[in-house]
C-alpha cells in the first residue's frame, strides 16, 4: 500500500463516497488509487470552479462533506470562488490538493506556489502530510474537521512523494474504526428557558434559525413555534439550504451578515430600547455612530434595541430619556 492508497482507504472509512476531480501529474498516484477502488464515485471537471461548486452543491443538499482533488497552488486558486460561498455557508467540503515531491521545490517550477497561504482564508482545517505513514492520520482529522457543526471546509495538502511512497497498514487503527464526530453542543436550560420567557411576553419576537433549520422536520417544528406565539422566521445570509413553498412556514433572509449578543450579555453590552427615544435623540444617536461606527454592536430600524458599547453608552446617558432594558 502507497500512501495515495491509504488516504484513499480513509476516505472510505470516512463515509465519503464521491470525489469531484480535476488532477494533474502531481496526482497521478491519488488518481490511480481512487480508480482501483469501486466505493468512491469520481467525477471529473474541466474546470476546477465546476469542481468547487459541485462539492458545494453536493453537501448543500445531502448534508454530507463531498471530497475536490485540484491540482496544485494554480488549480485550488481557481475554484476559490465557490470555495468562499461554501465557508460563508458553513458547508461541509474535503479538499485534496497535490503538491511537488518535497525536494522538488527547491528547483521553484513554474506552477510551485505557496499552497498554504491560499487555501487559509477560506480553510478552517489546513494541513499539509508530510509521511506516507501519517496521510490516513491527516485525512481522518480533516474528515472529522468538516464534518463538525455547523460545516467546515478543510484542506489536505498532499506532495507526490507522499502519495507514491510505500507504508505498512496500521491492523491497530483499522480495529479501532473511524472515530466518532464531535455532536453539535445543546444550549443550556437556561437558555432554553429565557428563549421561551421571550416567545411568551407578548412582544414583537424573532427566531434567528439557520442550518438544518431552515428544510425538513426541523423548519417545520420552526413553524408550529411561530404560528403559536407570534414570532417572526428570519435567517441569516449566507445560508447552505432552505426550503420554500406553498404550506411551509416563510422565513424572511436578513440581507447581511449579523453578530447578536445574547441577553443579559457581557458586561461591556447594553441593550437600549431605541423607539422610547424623542426623535431629535435619534438623529443626534445617528450622527454619533456615523462618526464612531465601532461603539454599535448591533443596529436595525426595525428592532427595538441597540446593542451598544461603551463610548456610546455614556453619550446616552447624558439624554432625559434614557432607558435600559428591563
Amino acid at each position: 500500500m502507497n500512501g495515495a492508497e491509504n488516504l484513499v482507504r480513509t476516505l472510505i472509512d470516512g463515509e465519503i463516497d464521491v470525489c469531484f476531480t480535476n488532477p494533474g501529474t502531481s496526482e497521478l498516484h491519488i488518481v490511480a488509487a481512487l480508480d482501483r477502488q469501486t466505493e468512491v464515485r469520481c467525477v471529473l471537471g474541466l474546470f476546477e470552479g465546476v469542481v468547487t461548486g459541485a462539492a458545494d452543491g453536493y453537501a448543500r443538499m445531502t448534508a454530507r462533506p463531498a471530497c475536490t482533488l485540484l491540482h496544485l497552488g494554480p488549480g485550488l486558486a481557481n475554484g476559490l470562488a465557490n470555495l468562499h460561498n461554501a465557508s460563508r455557508a458553513q458547508v461541509p467540503i474535503v479538499n485534496v490538493v497535490g503538491q511537488h515531491a518535497t525536494y522538488h521545490l527547491r528547483h521553484e517550477t513554474p506552477l510551485t506556489a505557496d499552497i498554504e497561504a491560499i487555501a487559509r482564508p477560506y480553510s478552517k482545517w489546513l494541513r499539509t502530510s508530510c509521511a506516507a505513514s501519517e496521510i490516513g492520520h491527516d485525512a481522518t482529522e480533516a474528515i472529522i474537521a468538516a464534518r463538525t457543526a455547523p460545516g467546515r471546509i478543510a484542506t489536505l495538502i498532499v506532495p507526490s512523494d507522499v502519495a507514491w511512497s510505500k507504508v505498512v497498514p496500521d491492523d491497530s487503527r483499522l480495529a479501532a474504526g473511524f472515530p466518532a464526530v464531535p455532536e453539535a453542543p445543546l444550549p443550556s436550560s437556561k437558555t432554553v428557558d429565557h428563549a421561551a420567557a421571550m416567545l411568551r411576553s407578548g412582544l414583537r419576537t424573532g427566531l434567528l434559525i439557520t442550518g438544518s433549520a431552515l428544510f425538513g422536520d426541523g423548519l417545520a417544528t420552526a413553524g408550529r413555534v411561530a404560528t403559536a406565539t407570534g414570532a417572526k422566521l428570519f435567517s441569516p445570509y449566507p445560508f447552505a439550504r432552505m426550503e420554500r413553498g406553498a404550506g411551509i412556514a416563510p422565513v424572511e433572509r436578513l440581507r447581511q451578515t449579523v453578530r447578536f449578543t445574547p441577553w443579559p450579555g457581557p458586561a461591556r453590552t447594553t441593550l437600549v430600547r431605541w423607539k422610547r427615544w424623542p426623535h431629535h435623540c435619534r438623529c443626534t444617536i445617528r450622527s454619533f455612530i456615523q462618526k464612531k461606527p465601532s461603539v454599535l454592536r448591533y443596529r436595525s430600524e426595525k428592532s427595538r434595541y441597540l446593542a451598544l458599547q461603551p463610548p456610546l453608552q455614556r453619550f446616552c446617558r447624558k439624554i432625559p430619556s434614557w432607558s435600559t432594558n428591563p
